[in-house]
This record gives C-alpha cells, structure tokens and sequence, in this order.
C-alpha cells in the first residue's frame, strides 16, 4: 500500500486482515479480495486528504461508493454487484474498528450499497452437462483428472474454490470402500458432507487409483486430491482451464465457468423436486433466500413448457 495514504490506516488495515485470517478462518482468496478492495478505499480516503482512522466522517464512505460507481475522471465505473463488495470490504474493516476501540462509532454503519439488478443463475441443460462430461474421455492421468474433477462438481454443486481445497482424506467411504460422499469446507470453514451419485465415484475411484499416484511423483508431497500435471495442487485457473477446454471439444457454445456446473447442480435438483431446504444445505447456503433464486429458474421454466404445450396458453 501506498505511504501517501497514511501510516495509521496502513497499520490498521493490516491489522484487520490479520484478523479476518487467524481470527475468523477466511480463506487465503477471501483476505487478497478484502486487500484489494480496502487498498482502493485507502487511495480515495488519501485523495480526500484523510490519513487517520478516526477522521473518517460518513460523507467519506458515501463518496467512496459514489466514485467506485462513476469516477470523477469519466472512466467507466464498476458493476452495483461488485460495489456493492468493495462496501462489504469498507463496512467490516470500520466494523473492526469500532469494536477494537479504535475509533468511537462505525461511520460505515449506516451505508447502504446500491441496488442490484435480480440476475437468476445460469445452467445448461442435464444433456449439455453430459456432452461437457463425456468430452473429458480418455485413459491418460491428465485426461482422467479432468473427467474427475468435473463429475465431482456437477455431483456435488461444489464451489471452485472447494473442490480445489480439496484433500484425498476428505474422500469418505465407510470400512474401505469406494468412495460415497465428499468433505467440503465453504466460507468460513463451515463443513458439509455432499454425497456422491455412481458416476462421480467411478470417475474419482479411476483417478485415485490410476491417475493420482502417476501425477503425484512430479512435484513434492501434497495431501491434494487434484493435482497438476507438475504434481503440485491444481489451481482456480487450472479448473477454468479444464471446463473451457471440455466445453469446446463439446461444441458447447455458451460462456461456461465451474460455477456453471454448480448452478446446474441445483437447477436439476429442483426441477426433479428436491425440497429448496436440501438443496440449501447441499451448496451450503447460509441462507435459503440464496438458494431460492433457483427456483425462480424452474418456475420461468414451467411457465416456458406450459405455453408452448397449452391449447389455450396463446
């Protein structure tokens, strides 16, 4: 960070995220995220000439929002979605200082974000999952990772984040067996155990024994589960990677990521009728108003199927 924005602020994001990591178990992405977004507010609070905590007045947070939004330089500003983060970033680091006694009162307290257009999840439908599937055929270890990694987060609705977190001991099989359900760790660490259908345990149980201990020699000893092709952990963009290339040997044309597969995870289910409540629990939602989005996909898509099938729907 830049010393132009003041020490004392400096010191007191730093402390903040030192927190929000030891204290409260956010994930190394989590605290870079928080970084950049309060790294930002600091150059806006020094633009405005404020170089301690507890100069910081209302208008100072008010203005931040509106800058990220529409900067004073006609540059194009950021999305309300991810405005709407940066405040998260802001609120919880003024938060922190309050609580802390490092200042008297959190001026960020009151500050809404703007509002957000209601954007339903995208899926793909359960034939396209299956073509992206089957394009990850082959009997080579990278080949065999891939059909893996990808039956396991269409199985589960698993984030990238946690599928890439994943270690082989968080595979669960009772007395030995193959493996029938998956340990996964959302945000804050909260776990949940996803079972997992025939295909996705076929596919891990191939890689494990055929692929893994090839891919595992290359680079120094994980505890892993997904690996790369030098033997260390995949990563995020590795996973990117994986679908992009599956999804153009697919003939797939639409813009594909690994939450699509998380999305079409819970689409699916709701469609065959799983209660919204289950389907909560297994992406690990905090809240069911989150998973309730995706009933809104189902429901656009009963409505869809009834007029084009109704004698009288025109």
């Amino acid at each position: 960070m830049e010393t132009s924005t003041g020490e004392q602020l400096e010191r007191a994001v730093q402390r903040y995220l030192r927190h929000v990591q030891l204290e409260r178990g956010r994930s190394p992405h989590t605290v870079a995220a928080y970084r950049r977004d309060l790294e930002r507010y600091l150059r806006h609070l020094a633009a405005r000439g404020v170089t301690a905590p507890e100069a910081i007045g209302e208008a100072d947070v008010a203005a931040f929002v509106a800058e990220v939004r529409q900067p004073a330089d006609g540059s194009p500003g950021v999305s309300a979605s991810s405005a709407a983060r940066m405040l998260s970033s802001v609120r919880g680091w003024h938060r922190f200082l309050a609580e802390e006694g490092i200042v008297e009162r959190d001026v960020a307290a009151e500050q809404r974000p703007p509002k957000q257009p209601k954007r339903l999840p995208k899926a793909i439908s359960i034939a396209e999952v299956e073509r992206l599937l089957e394009a990850c055929g082959g009997d080579d270890a990278v080949a065999l990772r891939d059909r893996a990694l990808l039956e396991l987060l269409y199985a589960t609705g698993a984030r990238v984040s946690e599928a890439v977190d994943l270690n082989v001991d968080d595979i669960v099989g009772e007395g030995g067996a193959a493996a029938e359900a998956v340990r996964l760790f959302g945000k804050g660490r909260k776990q949940r155990i996803v079972p997992l259908g025939r295909y996705a345990r076929e596919a891990l149980d191939a890689y494990l024994v055929r692929a893994r201990p090839l891919l595992s020699p290359r680079g120094a000893a994980t505890p892993a589960l997904f690996l790369g092709a030098r033997g260390a952990r995949l990563s995020r963009q590795s996973v990117w990677l994986v679908i992009r290339d599956a999804a153009a040997r697919a003939s797939l044309t639409a813009d594909l990521s690994p939450h699509t597969l998380r999305h079409s995870f819970a689409t699916h289910l709701l469609e065959g009728g799983a209660d919204v409540r289950v389907v909560q629990e297994l992406l690990g939602h905090a809240s069911v108003a989150t998973t309730q989005l995706y009933t809104l996909v189902t429901a656009d898509a009963v409505r869809e199927a009834w007029a084009t099938a109704h004698p009288r729907a025109l």
